[in-house]
């Protein structure tokens, strides 16, 4: 079983691309570019991230990379600014010279890639001297709430899924590990922060849906399964997720953010 599909740029929005958008928001404040800059966003999936610098940092232009056909395509249907260019590309091996951009980003696909120090060591590579690379993850271990739900309940009804839990699989999803791989890259001036973002549900439904459109690790776990399997784990987690009085569910999502610069 696959661990994870992308592919449907509106069904990963509806998953977690709203609130990339926010978390984004907060992560480019705090990266306080100066305007006229060249950007680089890997595994830029449907704009959420490039849209963001475009909006707040005044760049001179973005080029975004991502592996998923699909969600490059999406993203040069949304994404309707002259400064910004989208290409299908590893993020092992960038389509761009060395020391050729200002700024390096990542939102949320670190973690995706089967080689993340190799991936680092690439944004060093395409960064002019004194740039600046960065990225964010979510803390699937604690503070990325409406996946730990779902996990916890997959896990209760079958524990032999504790291997797919994106908590377990991605160890580099915490300050030490991401500090320590910006560091081996050769980046100086290395520092984290945690980004939290509300994630609010009207509903049960509007909670449940987005897991249904088999993009992500979740989703794709959950759309692999029986119906009677999937009705049994909507139950579970119906049980488990806090509920208010009028039913809307109010949760946060937390992710570390990672900044260094290139060495003159």
């Amino acid at each position: 079983m696959a661990r994870e599909v992308w592919a449907d740029g509106q069904a990963y929005e509806a998953y977690v691309g709203r609130w990339s958008r926010r978390v984004a928001e907060a992560f480019v404040r705090w990266l306080a570019v100066p305007p006229g800059r060249r950007w680089l966003d890997v595994g830029c999936g449907t704009g959420a991230l490039t849209s963001t610098v475009l909006g707040q940092a005044v760049p001179a232009q973005v080029v975004g990379v991502d592996a998923s056909h699909g969600f490059v395509t999406h993203a040069r249907a949304l994404v309707d600014d002259r400064r910004a260019a989208f290409q299908v590309g590893d993020a092992r091996a960038l389509p761009m010279p060395d020391r050729s951009v200002d700024v390096v980003v990542s939102g949320l696909a670190l973690n995706f890639v089967p080689d993340p120090a190799r991936a680092a060591a690439e944004f060093a590579r395409a960064l002019r001297p004194g740039g600046v690379a960065a990225a964010y993850v979510w803390d699937y271990a604690e503070g990325m709430a409406m996946m730990r739900h779902f996990w916890d309940a997959a896990i209760r009804l079958d524990p032999a899924l504790a291997d797919l839990d994106e908590a377990r699989r991605f160890p580099i999803c915490a300050p030490e590990p991401l500090r320590a791989l910006w560091a081996d890259a050769g980046l100086t001036a290395v520092s984290v922060r945690p980004i939290e973002v509300p994630t609010v549900f009207a509903d049960f439904d509007e909670y449940w849906a987005p897991f249904l459109g088999g993009q992500g690790a979740a989703p794709a776990y959950l759309m692999a399964q029986p119906e009677r399997h999937r009705a049994a784990l909507r139950e579970e987690l119906a049980a488990r997720v806090p509920t208010e009085p009028d039913g809307s569910i109010r949760l946060t999502a937390r992710a570390w953010a990672v900044r260094g610069t290139a060495a003159g």
